[in-house]
């Protein structure tokens, strides 16, 4: 049984657990009510912070990115499953009612989709 808001702790790989997001970090980055950061697993968001972006472009994508992702996402339950980890974050598969986070966020045309190994999108062009 999982625990909404549960402190991360050991798990077996795979386990489907869940929680309520307290607060949208960007458009593929948020935070649970137990502090835990959860990285969307699967896509790419541009940078919404001016040290962090490429360009201008980039900025003005990614400020729009986080926006929608905290319409989608402020104080809602999410089930996700842990996949690794990224710059001390959990990466994760994230559903929401029952629909994959990822996929709605790259449909939204605010993320794209970036499979291990390949490279990094270009938000500038």
């Amino acid at each position: 049984m999982t625990v909404p808001g549960a402190a991360a702790g050991p798990r077996p790989p795979y386990e489907t657990v869940s929680g309520r997001v307290a607060s949208v970090t960007d458009g593929d980055t948020f935070r649970l009510g137990s502090g835990e950061r959860i990285r969307i697993a699967d896509i790419d968001a541009p940078e919404s912070q001016r040290g962090q972006a490429k360009c201008s472009a980039e900025l003005s994508r990614g400020r729009a990115a986080s926006s929608r992702a905290r319409a989608m996402l402020a104080g809602q339950a999410v089930s996700f499953v842990r996949v690794g980890k990224s710059y001390k974050r959990t990466v994760a598969r994230v559903r929401i009612e029952g629909h994959d986070l990822g996929e709605m966020l790259v449909e939204a045309g605010v993320a794209q989709p970036w499979l291990r190994g390949m490279p990094k999108p270009d938000w500038c062009r």
